[in-house]
């Protein structure tokens, strides 16, 4: 496959960047694969595509969210006069919405999401909360007293909406893409790995709009009315 896309592509003009191009399969036995023009393209296991890090492991979730974390507080870093400054509180809420918060939940749409999830991401955003009102853990402030001050987008319910609103956008596309079409495909044997089966990208949405969800999503004004119990889910 490899080969004929770079036949393709040379017959257009064009030359496939090795640097920028990679392997992944869930099989043990696949190799490099040499091109035409003495360049390889590796086998590797993990890959950061589109800014978002894609693995087979079964940690992969945990570990593209820890590297959100990272680059949410690099972002933050990055943007730290503003924050230590005597702006007003105001206009260091619009930078952190605006800038720090879409880089934290960058590609949140497409996470499976649990409590131990969005329990990370409520901690990394009330430390940054802290930083920007120049206070300590030791100042013994309530993350009520600590939100009435900062009055920040929470990050849970941004991840919420954003996935939920994501959800019924797939459902109502009628071009056949490949992200409906492996939404909606089911193995050919329903039977599992022994040991509790990891949370599934749908499993939340299923428990809350129940299993015939899919075809919910067509009256959007309903499916915007189940959004936001859903929403209320993760934020209460």
């Amino acid at each position: 496959m490899l080969q004929e896309l770079n036949s393709a592509a040379k017959n257009c003009g064009l030359q496939m960047n090795a640097a920028k191009t990679k392997i992944m399969s869930n099989c043990n036995d696949v190799t490099d694969v040499d091109l035409d023009n003495n360049s390889k393209i590796k086998v590797v296991n993990e890959y950061v595509y589109l800014g978002q890090r894609i693995s087979f492991d079964k940690n992969s979730q945990r570990a593209e969210i820890s590297r959100r974390i990272q680059l949410g507080w690099t972002a933050f870093g990055k943007l730290s006069d503003v924050f230590n400054s005597k702006f007003p509180q105001y206009l260091k809420t619009q930078v952190f919405d605006q800038c720090v918060l879409p880089t934290l939940t960058y590609a949140s749409e497409t996470w499976s999401l649990n409590e131990g999830i969005m329990e990370c991401l409520r901690i990394a955003q009330r430390k940054m909360e802290r930083k920007m009102l120049g206070i300590r853990l030791q100042d013994r402030k309530t993350n009520e007293w600590i939100r009435q001050k900062t009055k920040v987008i929470d990050i849970a319910e941004r991840v919420a909406r954003q996935k939920w609103k994501w959800a019924g956008h797939l459902m109502r596309v009628d071009d056949n893409r490949w992200t409906k079409k492996t939404t909606e495909w089911r193995p050919r044997t329903t039977k599992r790995n022994p040991g509790r089966p990891r949370t599934r990208w749908k499993d939340d949405i299923q428990k809350l709009a129940g299993t015939q969800w899919m075809s919910l999503t067509t009256d959007r004004r309903e499916w915007r009315q189940i959004g936001e119990a859903y929403v209320r889910r993760w934020t209460e």
